[in-house]
């Protein structure tokens, strides 16, 4: 089936496009090679624009087995009539389709069930029909007359034909797929969601503290709010409850199952409607209601991580530096790992300047030598335990005479333990104490986030909000393609990538990583993109995939150390010829010749006569002026400092310049360098702004709460 109109429609974007985009995925295409090298063929969809397209095929190609499957079933059944099997080839939805098919679900035996076994679908007809009789006729009578041909072995009384009866008209009324979808949006606009605490549950923090006596209107109901309330049920703590008003039900119902008035059978069907409602219809309505808000939920927790998660992995590295990394520490002692430019090890220590050795001067008289002996230029701390006193060190270390040229700063240290105990770890620094792997990775988060931060799990990372308590499954899918996303955004050094980097890379995965790193380890550094094809295993498809995203330095080709994708090297080489240049000629003295080119034939022409597309020639120009430009370096660099501010030292009105650390839906968090991040309420930001992971702003402090370890921070005006 060609889904391309229902996905243009739903996205906005043209069904050719769509098309195409459809055919390049099912050619097995990955997305940062489509977006990248495909943009003749895709009219320039970027990255997030195709991952759309993907889910929503993946969606309606899902929606669509499951409609076969549920024609199958029901025609089996003998049951399938024009009429419906039109209804469920217009089903645009599972829950629609599904609603659909719940009269013909196979179902575990029910009280409608025993009571057509027992020969009462006869009876539950006349119910649902509400014949009106002459006005002589005694309705007692004739409520008993009319059940007397159902009486068996099994149905003894006219009483207990007529609870059979409406048993199964409960049933019907409840699985009406029309009746279900009326109530359900109902439900979904005016329904209410009541919490409150369980008698006697657990809550010491007052964690659900907002949530013991809480209401509020189910479609005004936050996502973050329906994260909490779900977990604080999950714990026993909370009690949850969606409350419909009994007029929206009866509505539902009684659009497609009204009571006649002038039937004596009016009161077995308000009865059976009542009994479906409550024991049927709600029930099944409140599970539905509370799926669709987690899913939404869900997916909004997730997209709000994957945002954080590439803001951080995007960060500015600060190449060039020694890094003396510290992972603080109370009673085991601080680690501290010093690292050359390229991430080696150099040394490694263990310092008690805390509680309870309490070896201040020792502490600092390490950190001496430590950064005269490797000529340190940058000290990184990480931000959990002991953190700011350890901060406290370094400041009074650097304002001494050995230290006065040396700048610190605050590193996230999440999942910094995860990859400590890694496999992965032990394979790098197989000797080093578990515990002072952490420092390196410490370390090395400062000369490139990107490289160390793949090696750890992305849920450890620590830039979302109940991320333990979403769709796992989904959530590393969401994740792992903000990695991927990224990595191929900025691209990767051949000879000098980890593993745990080239996994991430288009055409790639865990086994071929190792192939290259094994290959490269046995062979030698490789001098070309094409000798990649030497690799076994790595087969022409995944070639075509990686190759654009690998940069090789210093190789013997020049073009291999840009964006510039193999297949369009002729390309490249032609269009340096006509700018009277070479290979050889310096990416500095490029731009002049090349900028004179295009006055001379603009873009367009040059696609005519070169036979290439626009797209294609307008990346190439931009990777022959600055090959392999690394897109994190327009970002702004992280703060170094050189001295510690206490919350003690704010007042009310001072101007800060911090980092945000976290973003999440009431607010951004923001380190002003004292242990307590600040919040910047969303109410604070400028209407339009939009901030992410690393942003370095400035902010003005509106209140501290020395006690609470609060900090609340707006926008200067």
């Amino acid at each position: 089936m060609d889904f391309s109109q229902q996905i243009s429609t739903q996205l906005n974007i043209s069904p050719k496009q769509v098309s195409a985009t459809i055919a390049l995925m099912d050619d097995e295409n990955t997305l940062p090679f489509i977006a990248r090298y495909r943009k003749e063929a895709t009219g320039g969809l970027d990255e997030e624009q195709l991952r759309q397209i993907g889910e929503w095929l993946g969606k309606l190609r899902s929606l669509d087995e499951r409609r076969q499957t549920i024609l199958k079933s029901i025609e089996e059944q003998g049951k399938l009539t024009p009429e419906l099997q039109a209804k469920i080839q217009a089903a645009a939805s599972l829950t629609a389709l599904e609603d659909l098919y719940l009269p013909y679900k196979p179902k575990r035996r029910t009280r409608a069930s025993i009571a057509r076994e027992k020969g009462l679908q006869g009876l539950a007809d006349i119910i649902l029909q509400q014949p009106v009789y002459g006005k002589s006729i005694v309705p007692a009578r004739l409520l008993t007359e009319l059940a007397s041909p159902f009486l068996s072995e099994q149905v003894v009384s006219v009483e207990d034909a007529w609870a059979g009866a409406r048993d199964i008209v409960a049933e019907t009324i409840s699985d009406h797929a029309e009746v279900r979808h009326a109530t359900r949006q109902r439900a979904l606009r005016k329904g209410t969601l009541h919490c409150e605490r369980i008698e006697d549950a657990k809550d010491e923090k007052g964690v659900y503290r907002l949530y013991y006596e809480f209401e509020v209107q189910v479609e005004r109901l936050r996502p973050h709010q329906t994260l909490a309330v779900n977990r604080g049920e999950n714990e026993k703590v909370l009690r949850v409850k969606i409350n419909l008003p009994e007029q929206d039900w009866q509505v539902a119902i009684e659009t497609y199952f009204r009571a006649n008035p002038l039937s004596p059978l009016a009161g077995q069907l308000q009865q059976a409607a009542e009994d479906a409602a409550g024991r049927l219809l709600l029930p099944a309505i409140e599970r539905d209601v509370r799926r669709d808000l987690t899913e939404k939920a869900e997916a909004h927790a997730m997209s709000v991580f994957a945002d954080n998660l590439r803001s951080l992995l995007s960060q500015p590295p600060l190449a060039g530096n020694v890094v003396l990394g510290i992972d603080p520490g109370f009673r085991t002692g601080s680690k501290a790992a010093v690292v050359d430019p390229t991430g080696k090890v150099l040394e490694t220590a263990t310092i008690y300047p805390h509680e309870p050795q309490k070896d201040w001067k020792g502490a600092l008289k390490t950190l001496a030598r430590l950064a005269a002996k490797h000529k340190c230029t940058l000290i990184s701390i990480g931000n959990g335990t002991a953190s700011r006193e350890t901060e406290q060190l370094a400041v009074e270390f650097i304002h001494s005479s050995a230290g006065n040229e040396i700048k610190y700063l605050i590193v996230n240290e999440a999942g910094a333990s995860v990859y400590s105990a890694s496999t992965l770890a032990r394979a790098e620094l197989p000797e080093l104490d578990v515990s002072i792997r952490g420092a390196v990775s410490i370390a090395r988060r400062v000369q490139d986030p990107l490289a160390e931060l793949v090696k750890i799990d992305p849920k450890s990372i620590g830039v979302g909000m109940y991320q333990h308590d979403v769709d796992q499954k989904a959530l590393a899918q969401a994740l792992t393609g903000v990695v991927e996303s990224v990595v191929n955004r900025v691209g990767v050094d051949l000879n000098t990538a980890s593993p745990a980097l080239l996994t991430y890379v288009a055409g790639f995965g865990p086994k071929l990583a190792e192939r290259i790193v094994a290959h490269r380890d046995q062979h030698g550094e490789f001098l070309s993109r094409q000798a990649l094809r030497e690799v076994p295993g790595l087969g022409p498809k995944a070639f075509e995939q990686c190759a654009g995203f690998l940069r090789i330095r210093n190789g013997n080709n020049p073009l291999d150390a840009s964006a510039i994708h193999p297949e369009s090297y002729p390309l490249a080489e032609a269009i340096m010829a006509k700018a009277g240049l070479n290979m050889e000629t310096p990416p500095k003295e490029r731009k002049p010749a090349l900028e004179a080119l295009l006055k001379r034939q603009p873009v367009q022409n040059l696609a005519v006569e070169l036979s290439a597309g626009i797209p294609t020639l307008t990346d190439i120009f931009e990777q022959l002026v600055r090959p392999g430009r690394d897109p994190r370096q327009d970002l702004p660099s992280p703060i170094l400092r050189s001295d510690v501010l206490k919350m003690e030292d704010l007042a009310v009105g001072m101007r800060l310049k911090g980092t945000v650390r976290n973003v999440v839906d009431f607010g951004s968090f923001v380190d002003i360098g004292v242990k307590q991040d600040g919040l910047l309420h969303r109410s604070q930001v400028p209407v339009g702004l939009e901030l992410k992971v690393g942003y370095v702003i400035e902010v003005v402090i509106l209140k501290v709460e020395t006690e609470r370890g609060r900090i609340s921070l707006g926008w200067p005006a």
